[in-house]
């Protein structure tokens, strides 16, 4: 029971020491990225085909704090991967540590590809489209913070959401998940990813299809990898049995 305790309290010391290197990471690049804000802002904003107003002197700050935290997510991806990887470590084999921690870089590229995806195509999307309806009834009028809330929702959420199909491979890795089970629970998995895409885009038909299309595409792809990854493991374990029953 003793040596029971004792493991359970290695486990939480090993997983808050885990913690603790991901959150000060973090907070370093978010320093680091708040000394080049301003930079970062002007980069985002020196196309903009209209001005952007400030309602108080607080609201450039919010503003930079949130492109800050944006970037230092970014960078800490990598980190938390890798600390997620080195705590489920010496539960692994060999062969599984090689395998999963080829993930972490798809993680950060995925993440990237994400933001990108959000802000290179359904962003511009989405804004012009509402700014249709307008349809110079109106006068348009954008603060500064609205719009880079607005921003933030068309971007970050889907540097998460691209990053699934590495994380369902790194599960069937560990043996957690197999892609029979995926495609029996579909039908949820579907509902939920409808779920987040009108919880994340604004209320309008057309984003939520240009959101829902590229997740369900995203979740059958992570599909196909895990088939991949599981008949990758079977070969291996069937390959394993032949040379067992050989000797």
């Amino acid at each position: 029971m003793e040596d029971q305790n004792m493991r359970l309290v290695q486990h939480f010391e090993e997983l808050r020491k885990r913690i603790i290197i991901t959150i000060v990471s973090f907070l370093l690049s978010l320093v680091l990225a708040f000394i080049y804000v301003q930079d970062i802002y002007h980069v985002l904003v020196k196309d903009l085909p209209f001005k952007l107003a400030l309602l108080g002197p607080s609201d450039i700050l919010l503003v930079y704090l949130m492109i800050a935290s944006v970037v230092a997510i970014t960078a800490t991806i990598p980190v938390a991967a890798y600390q997620a990887w080195l705590y489920v470590r010496p539960a692994l084999t060999p062969k599984e540590r090689r395998v999963t921690i080829a993930y972490i870089p798809g993680l950060f590229i995925l993440f990237i590809l994400g933001i990108s995806f959000g802000y290179f195509i359904l962003f511009p999307l989405v804004l012009n489209f509402l700014m249709s309806l307008s349809n110079d009834m109106f006068t348009t009028f954008f603060t500064t913070e609205k719009y880079f809330q607005f921003l933030l929702h068309m971007t970050l959420p889907f540097g998460f959401l691209f990053e699934l199909p590495v994380v369902i491979m790194f599960l069937t890795s560990l043996g957690i998940i197999n892609p029979y089970r995926l495609q029996k629970n579909r039908k949820y998995a579907y509902f939920l990813l409808i779920f987040v895409s009108i919880l994340i885009t604004p209320p309008d038909f057309l984003s939520d299809i240009l959101v829902v299309i590229p997740l369900l595409l995203l979740y059958e792809s992570s599909i196909s990898l895990s088939k991949f990854v599981y008949k990758r493991q079977q070969r291996t374990k069937e390959e394993k049995n032949e040379v067992y029953e050989s000797v």
